[in-house]
């Protein structure tokens, strides 16, 4: 990826090799989460993003943001 970056070469030296790590951390977090997941999918409750939610549930648009409340 960095080829001939000398910068990068002595920041790996220094650091160690973050993104690699990090990719490696990223893979093995999803793997878990695939195992976890998997008996819910399996017994027949899917991944909940198919079904629809109940009104109120969730983020809504018109919560009103921090700070001083109109009177």
């Amino acid at each position: 990826m960095f080829q001939d970056s000398p910068i990068y070469d002595r920041l790996i030296a220094e650091c160690g090799d973050v993104p690699a790590q990090v990719r490696r951390e990223a893979e093995r977090v999803s793997r878990e989460l695939e195992l976890v997941m998997r008996p819910l999918q399996s017994s027949g409750y899917g991944t909940g993003f198919d079904r629809p939610q109940a009104p109120g549930n969730g983020w809504q648009r018109a919560a009103l943001l921090p700070g001083p409340r109109p009177h």
